[in-house]
């Protein structure tokens, strides 16, 4: 596929691609509110999962720690699909391709809300992952469908949302946990898109833009399979011995999957995505920026939420000298007086609030959010003035200032509200910046697969960031010593639960990829212009 192929470009004049130039403010706005809703279902869900992970996992104990798995399946499927789902959007039509993908969300959320198998609860993660791939087209709709002085302020509103996700999502999560259980959560989510998908289907209009092409099925298959495969190695690493040949193989196997997806892309007459505009600058250096800064998205997301809500130590020992008491009595018959029972947590940790989801709701997720929310808007009207790039910098250095205070202050719920807020000043303008530089960096017919690498290399670098953290926790268990009546201490492991140590390396691994993240971008000469939403790109 060509670069310089004017298939439907919108740009050119004559050329048609149902952009709403003509049309009412009411319309426009309509429009863009009934899409950036819609793909509110990928922020949303995220929110309400991670958050409450903490909650789901006592439903799946064989997990362990892989209840990390949770999010991690949908950043690896969601990485996989969603370069193919920006190639099928190009071809087929965005809004058809838009609706499938809530269609498919749908299923997921009805198979996680019913099943108590933790591998059919990951199936029905996975399908739930074609919301990432709702986010790539909504970007190709906004872009088609909005007169150009509307598409960064668009993109930058569709990145953090109505504040549906921002505001409501936290509290309806906290409210749905803690009142019923984490199931209630997938229903709701199932409901909003039985609603919304037919309302997008009758007020957002189809793109007329379309790229004559197929999908590349090998060029798929290979990146998919090594995209998965490479995380594969990063999650299971520790446990299975990083040096083994049989955990190597899986990094090996990845790697020359990635290498034979470049290989077979060149050569391809119909390729997933051009070799040529990937290997450019403006866009090289955008998706490098994701694979970075990506993976301190997937470390704080997780660990806050799991860390404050984690029950103290004081408040754990009543609960584990209870159940050691109730073994004792179911296997000898009698029963014991609790002092009799001493336990001890070795190494400890300090950073347990026991918070339930709607306190952490309440204390940092809807202060995080709003803020995001605030930031995404103020980040497309800079980057109509002094272009995305700067904004981006403010986004990366506010990353690694409030992820090196998580590694070096004290644990308490206090320190994570306070520096949540800068996190999510840097979401906001973050995830509102990038979709803006790609946009600017790519002509129309490109659009559809560039996004689609965006987003793939954005999923997939959250997924390794949660892969990584949880190495770094499993390798820092919390281990329990438990005496009855003056009998030798018996040792194990206390489940869900780990020390500090682990958490921190977390955060200094998220610093440090933020930082290579900034790098990149204070070299980067694409995004120092004004954001035109696409009207002038070559």
């Amino acid at each position: 596929m060509s670069t310089t192929s004017t298939v439907g470009t919108s740009d050119v004049p004559g050329s048609d691609t149902g952009r709403l130039d003509d049309a009412s403010r009411l319309r426009i706005f309509t429009v863009l509110a009934v899409i950036v809703l819609y793909t509110e279902v990928a922020p949303i869900q995220f929110t309400m999962v991670s958050a409450a992970l903490q909650k789901i996992a006592p439903s799946f104990p064989a997990a362990g720690p892989n209840i990390t798995w949770s999010l991690i399946v949908f950043g690896l499927i969601g990485a996989s699909a969603s370069p193919v789902i920006g190639k099928l959007s190009d071809i087929y039509g965005k809004k058809r391709i838009f609706l499938l993908c809530g269609i498919v969300f749908a299923a997921g959320c009805l198979l996680s809300a019913t099943t108590s198998s933790w591998p059919l609860f990951l199936a029905g993660r996975c399908l739930q992952s074609t919301a990432a791939g709702m986010a790539i087209v909504a970007y190709g709709l906004i872009r088609d469908l909005m007169p150009h002085k509307y598409v960064p302020i668009g993109l930058g509103i569709s990145a953090t949302g109505l504040g549906f996700s921002a505001a409501v999502a936290p509290l309806l999560a906290g409210y749905l946990v803690d009142q019923h259980s984490w199931r209630a959560m997938f229903w709701v989510l199932f409901v909003f898109v039985a609603v919304m998908t037919p309302l997008a289907a009758l007020v957002v209009p189809e793109s007329k833009l379309r790229v004559p092409g197929r999908v590349d099925i090998a060029g798929a298959v290979l990146l998919s399979g090594g995209v998965a495969t490479v995380l594969v190695f990063v999650s299971k690493g520790n446990g299975w011995g990083w040096s083994k040949p049989t955990t190597l193989a899986w990094l090996i196997a990845g790697a020359v999957a990635l290498v034979l997806f470049v290989i077979v892309e060149l050569r391809s007459r119909v390729p997933l995505m051009d070799m040529r505009l990937l290997f450019a600058p403006r866009v090289s250096l955008v998706l490098m920026t994701a694979v970075f800064a990506a993976c301190l998205v997937g470390v704080h997301s997780y660990a806050v939420a799991y860390m404050v809500q984690t029950p103290s130590e004081s408040a754990l020992e009543p609960t584990i000298v209870s159940r050691t008491l109730a073994r004792v009595a179911q296997a000898t018959g009698h029963t014991l007086p609790p002092e009799l029972v001493h336990v001890t947590l070795t190494p400890g940790y300090t950073y347990g609030d026991g918070l339930s989801l709607m306190q952490f709701a309440l204390r940092i997720g809807l202060g995080q959010g709003l803020v995001a929310m605030l930031f995404g808007v103020i980040a497309g009207l800079l980057a109509r003035r002094v272009g995305a790039r700067l904004p981006l910098i403010g986004a990366l250095t506010l990353f690694a200032a409030t992820t090196v205070a998580l590694a070096v202050l004290p644990h308490t719920w206090q320190v994570f509200a306070v520096t949540s807020l800068g996190f999510g000043a840097a979401l906001g303008l973050y995830y509102a910046c990038m979709p803006i530089l790609m946009v600017e960096a790519v002509p129309p017919e490109q659009q559809g697969i560039s996004v689609g690498m965006l987003g793939a290399a954005q999923s997939l670098s959250t997924a390794i960031g949660t892969a990584v953290i949880t190495a770094f926790v499993s390798a820092h268990p919390i281990t329990t010593s438990v005496s009855v009546a003056g009998r030798p201490p018996q040792q194990s492991p206390l489940p869900n639960v780990f020390a500090d140590r682990g958490y921190e390396l977390g955060f200094w691994f998220g610093a440090a990829a933020a930082i290579c993240a900034l790098l990149i971008v204070l070299v980067m000469k694409h995004g120092r212009t004004p954001a035109t939403g696409g009207a002038f790109t070559q």
